[in-house]
């Protein structure tokens, strides 16, 4: 076994471990609240999660290249088989610009510690309907009113923003739209750290797949804070609320917060990288 092929089953087996137990849920057809939106909310399913690329930069050699020449992006060359921006279409490398103005603004700006989760609380607000309708609640609807109305929302974040409820969405102090995520995200925020999966999944084949399962990984990480620290009662999935409604639960959920900041980092700053092999 040659080197890369090390790293292929290396990488079969990382992403075995990871997703397992979504798999043997959707066998059962069972959804956890919790794990299983990721791979909804970002579309990015478990048989791409398990093909392999090593990423720019990189040329593979011997045996079994050839099967790679049948994915989008990669060339034969005279060394090897690698994955080519040269082979996309303009417009697919206007987007990574756009990606990574995106990141890099979040690098740049200061982040921000303030938003206590409350984004999932305006998501319910004053509204009979719920995203995950299976989960009961753990306060009343009208102290989650309470919750809301006393905030302050700050939500910075306009996939997040966009499930407001309507009674909710005049309450928070922006309002983010689909065209100005460079003005308004920042690295603070846990639904901005998560999508970086997002972002790593949509600069395929020229992010590696290590890369990949990194950012999945971290969205695994956040989305339990994320979920813990909503609403929503979680008992019967072993998770303890974070109640940021009183100040402990408000200061614990911003050390989380702090911390996914920084293991977002380094993450954030690997793609800038790729971003920046691609468009050389």
């Amino acid at each position: 076994m040659n080197e890369w092929q090390a790293r292929e089953q290396a990488h079969l087996e990382r992403v075995g471990a990871l997703i397992g137990a979504h798999q043997r849920r959707r066998a059962r057809h069972e959804i956890h609240p919790v794990h299983d939106f990721l791979f909804d909310y970002y579309s990015i399913r478990p048989g791409r999660l398990r093909q392999w690329h090593p990423g720019i930069g990189v040329v593979l050699q011997g045996p079994g290249t050839e099967r790679f020449l049948q994915r989008r992006g990669y060339q034969q060359t005279h060394d090897g088989v690698a994955a080519l921006p040269g082979s996309n279409a303009p417009g697919r490398l206007e987007a990574v610009r756009w990606i990574r103005s995106l990141l890099q603004a979040c690098v740049s700006r200061p982040p921000q510690y303030a938003c206590f989760g409350l984004h999932e609380w305006a998501m319910v607000y004053r509204s009979p309907d719920r995203r995950h309708a299976a989960v009961p609640l753990r306060l009343s609807e009208e102290e989650i009113a309470r919750v809301v109305e006393t905030g302050p929302i700050c939500c910075s974040h306009f996939d997040a923003f966009r499930f407001f409820t309507p009674e909710a969405r005049p309450l928070n102090r922006i309002q983010p739209g689909p065209d100005d995520r460079i003005v308004h995200e920042q690295r603070g925020c846990l639904h901005v750290n998560m999508d970086l999966f997002k972002w790593t999944g949509k600069l395929l084949p020229w992010s590696s797949s290590e890369l990949l399962l990194d950012t999945l990984a971290l969205a695994f990480r956040i989305r339990e804070i994320d979920m813990r620290a909503s609403p929503y009662d979680l008992s019967q999935y072993d998770y303890e609320p974070i109640r940021i409604e009183t100040p402990g639960g408000r200061l614990a959920y911003e050390t989380h917060q702090r911390a996914f900041a920084e293991q977002a980092l380094p993450l954030r700053r690997r793609l800038i990288d790729v971003c920046d092999a691609v468009l050389a």
